[in-house]
């Protein structure tokens, strides 16, 4: 009975030490431990993992001043600016604009206005003067025709000779009197011109003047909206603080995003920007929020690439949909984009870890009871972590993930 019990349980520790073996897997008839995956049939997808930053779908512009370029003033520096992140209600105070350029201009444009107004002063009564000298001077000659007219009138009791003598004189004084009218009327229409030109230049002077002080009032900026203040970024990429400027192109100084429907702003490199289309899916994740998931769509892929800083490689800007909304969202969040660029149904799969090449030759490990097989395999596509097997594999087959002890003596089993 004793004998009977100790045969029994040495073939339960044997099954024990086999079951051990399948689950603890070893490698080689050799030994040597190693870790076995199986082969799985199932999905397959192919992603391309970016990271983006959070914007606003849309957002309402806070802008300083609109006509800086027609008062000539081409950029100005920011001396104050409330809080990033700050809420603000339409009217609130958001920042200060430097205006020591432009009080320096508005002065010139002042003493320029001065000029033009003396300048119009000036010409003003040069021109009245003129004109009523040449109006007196005209009434002097008409003067003279009457008196010369008089003159030959009493002269027709005269020698022919004096007659015509009286004759003369008052044929010189009607030319010397129609010469004055002419003259008097080509005064005029100078003096009209002239005044004309000075009054221009005045209005002129006098509209700068008034547009440069309607423009320094815009030198403090308030809110256009309610919504949450966002700092403005530059050409490249940095953002517009107290101490850099806006120029007289882009004046724009902060933004008030829509919350309510952001976007994540990703750059795709050149290599996987051709499998990246309109309208994929992805899975957005917020680095601030590691537990948070949301989903999104590709709505733009840019046609042209660029070179971002300190990168040397050429990469495309891509807009991502966030569907749904989340009040913990904020402009410039860092996102994580899982953009599924293909799905396959119902294919075997391993990890990329399984598969060894040799002479353009892929294969793999499989335990096959105590044995250990090198197989040869075709591979499918491939993502970050694993590859279609399209030959060579079954679904459920064992394969070691790393190469095991005495592997180099096994021979490959080619595909038939």
């Amino acid at each position: 009975m004793k004998k009977r019990n100790k045969i029994i349980l040495a073939a339960f520790g044997l099954l024990l030490l086999i079951a051990a073996y399948n689950m603890l897997p070893m490698g080689s008839t050799s030994g040597g431990a190693s870790i076995l995956t199986e082969v799985q049939k199932g999905t397959f997808e192919i992603n391309v993992n970016t990271t983006g930053e959070l914007q606003a779908n849309s957002s309402e512009n806070i802008m300083g001043p609109s006509r800086l370029r027609q008062i000539g003033v081409w950029q100005v520096k920011i001396t104050d600016l409330v809080p990033e992140g700050s809420r603000v209600k339409k009217g609130d105070y958001i920042g200060m604009l430097d205006r020591s350029e432009i009080s320096g201009h508005l002065k010139d444009l002042e003493s320029e206005l001065q000029k033009s107004e003396s300048e119009y002063t000036k010409i003003k009564l040069d021109t009245t003067l003129e004109m009523r000298m040449a109006r007196d001077e005209l009434i002097n000659l008409n003067s003279a025709v009457e008196e010369k007219s008089i003159v030959l009138e009493q002269s027709k009791y005269e020698p022919p000779a004096m007659i015509r003598q009286a004759q003369l004189e008052m044929e010189k004084a009607q030319r010397a009197h129609e010469q004055a009218k002419k003259n008097y009327q080509l005064k005029r229409e100078q003096a009209l011109a002239k005044m004309k030109e000075v009054s221009a230049a005045l209005s002129q002077a006098q509209r700068k003047f008034e547009e440069a002080s309607s423009v320094v009032e815009e030198f403090e900026i308030h809110a256009p909206k309610d919504g949450m203040l966002i700092y403005e970024k530059d050409w490249d990429g940095k953002k517009k603080l107290v101490g850099t400027t806006i120029s007289a192109w882009d004046p724009v100084v902060a933004t008030l995003p829509d919350l309510s429907s952001m976007i994540s702003k990703t750059f795709v490199n050149e290599v996987d920007i051709s499998k990246i289309k309109v309208d994929q899916q992805v899975e957005i994740g917020i680095d601030a929020f590691p537990e948070k998931k949301f989903k999104g769509k590709v709505i733009e892929v840019a046609n042209v690439g660029e070179q971002r800083p300190k990168s040397d490689s050429k990469v495309f800007e891509v807009k991502i949909k966030m569907q749904g909304s989340d009040t913990l969202l904020r402009p410039s969040m860092t996102t994580s984009n899982k953009i599924l660029t293909a799905c396959f149904k119902t294919v075997l799969h391993i990890p990329l870890e399984c598969i060894h090449n040799s002479d353009s030759v892929s294969y793999v490990f499989v335990k096959e009871g105590f044995k250990t097989l090198k197989k040869q395999i075709k591979l499918g596509l491939i993502n970050d972590s694993e590859a279609i097997i399209t030959k060579g594999l079954s679904e459920g087959e064992k394969v070691y993930l790393s190469k095991p002890e005495d592997a180099d003596d096994l021979d490959i089993q080619k595909l038939k």
